[in-house]
């Protein structure tokens, strides 16, 4: 059972606030300026009503009670009445501004992500866990959107606030002013020490409970192999090992809390008793009023709530900023195949495409002078060679690791040559778009993946405008009309998250028929067929004799038996092309073919047999 890494998290805490983040960060905000210089005006008049209260107490003191009078005092309920309707007005208008702006600033951000992982390539998914992504694009941009719009506001109100409170105490009296203020540096610093450490601790249980709640997940869903493999006792240390950590931190978290908030009275009592002592032998003395003293009293007790605030928010934007650069990192991410600004000038981009400039595609397809090599280093083909002609069926065979799911991704554009061409109907693929070369493509995977919705909706993603009959049509060419007839939805059963409501068999041969209402002029089958029981096998061979007929295809294919009628069939070892021929022909030959079918023929056989 994996463990959190604490020190990880001690340095997300520990790491100084970056403000060229931030920076950026705020242009997202900045795209609704009319709604920030709303929320900055609104915290501006809150602040200066919430520095005009303890003037209209001094007033009302001073005035009515020290002078003996009510003169005045229906102006003076008018002018309180009017600033407490104002503020709640202001305080209702910038909770609603800032709710406004997290949640613009949480979709722009993920539209601009969302984007960005339309562009990446297909490399970045092979090192990328889905986890990873979900997180960054679901919890990060959330925690940031709320952040920038509620956290870094209040900052602005906190500082200003403090600033007026400091203005307001030097102007009635600077040497008193002075003598409060002495105790806001070390009030400051222990803000700062405590909500760094709160903060950190907290971080620590959210991360303990993700881990907790993935221990559960994995014991629920492995419960059978616990149990065949006599694990009951280890994966109760193991999860007492994670509740264990998490409670750990959870009591320091309660008594770090527990500490703070009577230190922070401590001190304020202490600015307190220093405005009252030296305020009230000012006022026995003459030199001050009572509404003086008594508003030097409510700016004191005033001063430490906004200074709490930024000690808080400033400790958050040091936790979240890990965040943020995980979110900016993954914005900044460039794709490994891209298209060149003078080819997405004729063609467009992959979002804007020009489809209006795509020459036709053929389906002719030539390696010349290939070699390939992962970012890992390890080079996978070295001057491959091969020209298909279009409409011809390529079947690829060998071992794991041979290089034949690399060639098709290289046919596809999934990857670039390292060294080398592709052509394309005779022209060099890079000097077309990407999107140009996706648009004629049809890809099935040996995993098959639906989207949520219906079996007509999963049929109909590659071309939204297709009728109910042509989504009936290209189901029949694939023989899945049957199964989809006899639901009882019919086309319109849910599929469930990712197709889980069929079967593996069913799931593909919806997928095939999804590929089919495309009509892609270069087809591709990776193991397409070896997570299928042999009765949808034999549905799915005779539909890919219908619909590859007229299209340049190539087949990876685990069960030779799905490849015999291939125009030729390719025996790829160590990313080298080492036989070449019909199925006839590589028989005849009696080579690393002959002995590989005959090795799967006899125990197909032998397990045909035994049923």
């Amino acid at each position: 059972m994996p463990q959190v890494n604490i020190e990880n998290v001690r340095d997300e805490a520990d790491q100084k606030i970056e403000l060229r983040l931030w920076k950026r960060l705020l242009q997202y905000a900045w795209r609704h300026k009319r709604s920030v210089i709303t929320l900055v005006g609104l915290l501006v008049v809150v602040a200066g009503i919430d520095l005009a209260y303890p003037q209209l107490s001094r007033y009302a003191i001073d005035h009515f009670i020290g002078g003996g009078t009510t003169e005045g005092l229906g102006w003076y309920a008018l002018v309180y009445v009017l600033f407490v309707a104002v503020q709640s007005a202001g305080v209702f208008l910038h909770i609603r501004g800032a709710g406004q702006l997290e949640m613009d600033m949480s979709y722009d951000i993920r539209q601009d992500v969302f984007a960005k992982l339309q562009q990446l390539s297909f490399s970045f998914y092979d090192t990328t866990s889905v986890g990873w992504l979900m997180a960054r694009v679901v919890s990060d941009i959330a925690g940031l959107s709320e952040m920038i719009a509620w956290s870094v506001v209040d900052l602005a109100w906190a500082g200003l606030f403090v600033i007026g409170i400091v203005v307001m105490l030097i102007s009635m009296n600077w040497k008193l002013g002075l003598l409060v203020l002495c105790v806001t540096p070390p009030l400051a610093a222990l803000c700062l020490f405590f909500q760094k450490r709160i903060l950190k601790n907290q971080r620590i249980v959210r991360k303990m409970n993700s881990k907790i709640t993935g221990a559960f997940n994995e014991d629920i869903m492995g419960a059978m192999t616990t149990k065949t493999l006599v694990r009951e006792e280890a994966s109760d240390r193991e999860f007492r090992a994670l509740t264990g950590e998490m409670r750990a931190a959870s009591i320091r978290a309660a008594l770090l809390s527990a500490l703070f908030m009577p230190l922070v009275l401590g001190l304020g009592s202490i600015a307190t008793a220093f405005a009252l002592s030296y305020g009230g032998s000012l006022v026995f003395a003459g030199a001050m009023g009572f509404g003086t003293l008594s508003a030097f009293i409510s700016y004191t007790t005033q001063l430490f709530e906004p200074i709490q605030s930024l000690a808080r928010i400033l400790a958050e934007m040091q936790s979240a900023q890990a965040s943020a650069e995980r979110v900016l990192d993954l914005l900044d991410t460039e794709p490994d195949v891209t298209d060149t600004p003078e080819v997405e000038a004729v063609y467009g981009t992959s979002l804007e495409p020009k489809r209006e400039n795509w020459p036709a595609i053929i389906g002719a397809v030539e390696f010349r002078d290939v070699t390939f090599s992962y970012k890992t280093g390890e080079t996978v083909l070295r001057d491959f060679n091969l020209t298909v002609e279009a409409g011809q069926t390529i079947a690829l065979v060998g071992e794991t690791g041979a290089g034949k799911s690399t060639i098709v991704n290289l046919v596809c554009r999934f990857y670039e040559p390292t060294q080398g061409q592709v052509l394309i109907d005779g022209a060099d693929y890079r000097t077309r778009s990407q999107l140009w070369l996706h648009s004629a493509l049809g890809y099935v995977l040996q995993t098959p993946h639906l989207f949520s919705g219906t079996i007509a909706d999963n049929i109909r993603y590659g071309r939204k405008d297709a009728s109910i009959e042509e989504v009936k049509h290209a189901a029949a060419m694939v023989r899945a009309a049957d199964f989809i007839e006899a639901l009882p939805d019919g086309y319109d059963t849910e599929v469930g998250e990712g197709g889980g409501r069929l079967s593996t068999g069913q799931k593909q041969l919806v997928c095939f028929a999804r590929v089919i209402l495309a009509d892609p002029r270069i087809f591709v089958l990776d193991e397409a067929t070896s997570s299928i029981d042999t009765e949808t096998e034999q549905l799915i061979q005779h539909a890919i004799q219908t619909v590859l007929t007229g299209r340049t295809s190539f087949i990876v294919a685990h069960r030779l038996s799905t490849i015999r009628s291939a125009d030729r069939i390719l025996v790829i070892r160590d990313g080298r092309i080492t036989e070449s021929g019909t199925h006839e022909e590589l028989l005849d030959k009696r080579g690393y073919y002959y002995s590989l079918y005959t090795h799967q023929y006899r125990a197909e056989a032998t397990q045909g047999a035994l049923r």
